[in-house]
């Protein structure tokens, strides 16, 4: 694989919560659970050093132990990762660091794909247009609340009292069957991960983006999927989340395009095969 790949934190005085990695193997991006400042997690460490030690034990295990499953390999990387602080941390607080993630893999002739979360793998199909995967753990409780964060104004206080009302209802359904899955401090969250493969004869490449990146197709309607890839695989992720960023600013009031932030980490990466 030939990858690029570029992240960009939403606010320059804030870590980012978004990470991306690859070999010329293996693929990883992941999407840190972002929560309000007023929202206590257990956890002492916080997401942005969370997302980089999974994604760091996940790149390792899809590339040291190809004989086993992406989903174990997951289920692996989030145990490995728990035990880095469960002796100083409360890794059963429903707000404990959490990610939403997409990998891949090269085997042989094959690409073998995993995405858990809202974060999106796109395959660059020779024929037929593309392939979208993930944003596969919707929460539709939590819909209403939303689409009520979207119709206040941004940095008022009716937005931050909404945006923390969501916060609280997601994390405490995720990972008990009464919501989303997702990469926290439970393994056995990996096997509700959508998985497959598909021949690496039958691609140009595979796209990874972070909800921040998707942006530029789901939310901003800047080009198709399509439109997304060319852009991808020609000037590259950078471009991508630097039309996002301009499109953003563009609409600060959130009023063009409702969205519960101005401006969201964005990762991007495009693999060449």
């Amino acid at each position: 694989m030939r990858v690029e790949l570029a992240v960009d934190a939403r606010r320059p005085d804030r870590a980012n919560e978004d990470f991306a990695a690859a070999t010329p193997e293996a693929l990883v991006l992941l999407d840190g659970s972002s929560a309000p400042a007023t929202l206590r997690s257990g956890c002492t460490h916080g997401i942005a050093w969370y997302v980089r030690r999974l994604g760091v034990h996940l790149l390792t295990g899809l590339t040291d132990r190809t004989d086993r499953p992406m989903a174990d390999c997951l289920a692996d990387a989030i145990a490995g990762t728990a035990a880095l602080h469960d002796d100083t941390c409360d890794l059963t607080d429903p707000a404990t660091p959490a990610a939403m993630v997409v990998a891949a893999r090269l085997r042989g002739d094959t690409l073998e794909y995993l995405a858990l979360g809202d974060s999106l793998l796109v395959l660059h199909l020779k024929d037929g247009p593309p392939r979208v995967i993930g944003d596969n753990q919707r929460f539709p409780d939590g819909e209403a609340l939303r689409r009520q964060i979207w119709s206040t104004v941004p940095g008022t206080a009716e937005r931050a009292a909404l945006y923390l009302r969501y916060a609280v209802a997601v994390r405490a359904a995720r990972n008990t069957g009464r919501g989303p899955w997702i990469a926290a401090a439970t393994p056995h969250a990996a096997a509700h991960a959508e998985t497959g493969a598909v021949a690496r004869a039958d691609l140009h490449g595979v796209a990874a983006l972070s909800d921040g990146a998707a942006r530029y197709t789901d939310r901003l309607e800047l080009g198709s999927w399509a439109d997304a890839l060319r852009l991808l695989a020609q000037d590259g992720p950078a471009e991508l989340i630097a039309q996002v960023r301009a499109a953003e600013r563009s609409d600060a009031a959130c009023l063009r395009w409702p969205r519960s932030k101005a401006h969201d980490d964005a990762a991007a990466l495009y693999a060449a095969l």
